[in-house]
């Protein structure tokens, strides 16, 4: 059980961060399908998975060269902000202060652009561009996630498979229903996914500055507990803070 807490670790946040992404690119290439041909929505996508394999291939290895050490330091750092950015949205989205992201709007919003280049001559290439930056972009934010959480402890085969798990699920489900995956609970996904890379980051920060945590692989879990409750400790702090005025001018 203690030497599967890494590897369990490392797929479950490789596959919900994945899947998130995965989602946000799917919504973007269904539009291109949709409103101009699939043949530039899978060009443009195909040569997005293209240079992301290349870049896997020509970076990957180069991994091997850096002492674990200072492997984990940096990645823990990186990590530690990459977590925070995914937190802060998801905070904020929970507390209400931002509004929750629409995949059905986002698709509406790509269809209508889209639309409007109906008449022009690159509309085919258009389209193919708008799907191969959606794929590129999201992509690049899984590349670095799967290497992140798995370079650190040698788990990078298993992040790898739990990134591939997500992308074969949501194409599976994208296209049998041949719609926005509207209904997934993105912000609740991203809530879960900055609080594991926070933790990751946490924990590997500490590993790579020479600290032995209590319980070794264990204290990911205690890292967690702490960042969840300091987490929902804030969105309850803001949802009674833009609360406040609300009910003072309906009073």
């Amino acid at each position: 059980m203690h030497d599967l807490t890494p590897v369990f670790s490392a797929v479950t946040a490789s596959f919900l961060a994945s899947f998130v992404e995965v989602v946000e690119a799917f919504t973007i290439v269904l539009a291109v399908g949709v409103t101009r041909s699939w043949r530039p929505a899978l060009t443009g996508a195909g040569l997005a998975l293209a240079v992301l394999a290349a870049l896997v291939l020509a970076f990957g290895p180069l991994l091997a060269l850096v002492p674990i050490t200072v492997l984990q330091y940096i990645v823990g750092v990186l990590l530690v902000l990459f977590g925070m950015r995914w937190l802060r949205k998801a905070i904020l989205r929970s507390a209400g202060v931002i509004a929750l992201r629409d995949e059905e709007a986002a698709f509406s919003r790509q269809t209508d652009a889209l639309g409007r280049q109906a008449n022009d001559r690159r509309a085919d290439y258009l389209a193919g561009v708008a799907a191969f930056k959606a794929v590129l972009l999201e992509g690049v934010e899984v590349v670095f996630i799967v290497i992140a959480v798995g370079a650190a402890h040698g788990q990078t085969l298993y992040a790898g498979l739990g990134a591939l798990a997500a992308f074969v699920l949501v194409m599976l489900i994208g296209l049998a229903v041949h719609r926005p995956l509207a209904r997934v609970p993105e912000n609740a996904l991203k809530f879960v996914v900055g609080l594991m890379l926070t933790s990751f980051g946490i924990f590997w920060t500490g590993e790579g500055l020479g600290a032995e945590w209590p319980g070794e692989d264990f204290a990911l879990l205690a890292i967690f507990a702490v960042v969840a409750a300091v987490s929902f400790a804030i969105v309850r702090r803001l949802r009674g803070a833009y609360a406040a005025p609300t009910e003072g001018i309906a009073r």
